[in-house]
């Protein structure tokens, strides 16, 4: 049985009414602008199951769009989140999917681009109380929650990649608590998901993005 906990029942601290639908919608979005710390551009999002049933009805759009311009779940400028992202120039659109069937009801996509064109595509599932998965980046299946300090590190499916990414983090002393790696196919782009037991000093970010084969290394902190 899996353990819940209480404050799992009373949901966290936030601006809307469900934990599921606002807060977590909210959460999701800022672990996107998290991993994707560029000047944004444009940001759509696409809204699935039970998300796109009740958006309007919990402010989900406005948590979403809250959480991609930096607002935690129980900040109040969410309720204007519209009117901020038109101040920034931040272009924004909604859509609603009720026909596909995904793993969670309550499942967004988000799609960002930068001023200067990076992209970044996430898949975060608001699982209950508040609680997050993210389960697709950029194409590409994974798992993680946010909750731990984690590396999420693009790179070549080649072989020594995993090896020298531990050798680094024993350098350094950093306790992992899990990893996994997801790829598209052997020997093609692969992600790899770290997630250590404490804050991770930033040296190790620099120091693995220097491997030939590693495209970008993003680093989410524990907060």
């Amino acid at each position: 049985m899996e353990f819940i906990s209480v404050f799992d029942v009373i949901g966290p601290n936030m601006i809307g009414p469900s934990s599921s639908h606002t807060a977590g919608a909210a959460s999701i979005a800022l672990l996107a602008k998290k991993l994707f710390p560029y000047p944004l551009k444009k940001a759509e999002f696409i809204l699935y199951g039970s998300f796109a049933k009740t958006c309007l009805g919990h402010g989900t759009d406005k948590a979403l769009l809250g959480g991609i311009l930096g607002f935690r779940a129980d900040d109040e400028r969410i309720r204007e989140s519209f009117k901020i992202a038109g101040e920034q120039g931040l272009a924004y659109s909604f859509r609603t999917d009720t026909v596909k069937k995904m793993e969670h009801p309550n499942t967004a996509d988000i799609m960002l681009e930068s001023t200067d064109n990076r992209q970044l595509s996430m898949r975060g599932q608001s699982v209950g109380g508040g609680k997050i998965r993210i389960v697709r980046i950029n194409g590409i299946d994974v798992d993680f929650t946010g909750e731990y300090s984690t590396i999420l590190v693009k790179q070549d499916d080649v072989p020594g990649i995993i090896a020298g990414l531990s050798s680094t983090l024993s350098k350094h002393q950093v306790n992992i608590a899990y990893m996994r790696m997801y790829r598209e196919a052997k020997g093609e782009l692969a992600y790899t998901v770290i997630e250590a037991d404490e804050q991770i000093p930033n040296e190790i970010i620099e120091e693995m993005s220097r491997h030939e084969h590693i495209h970008s290394v993003m680093l989410l902190q524990e907060t």
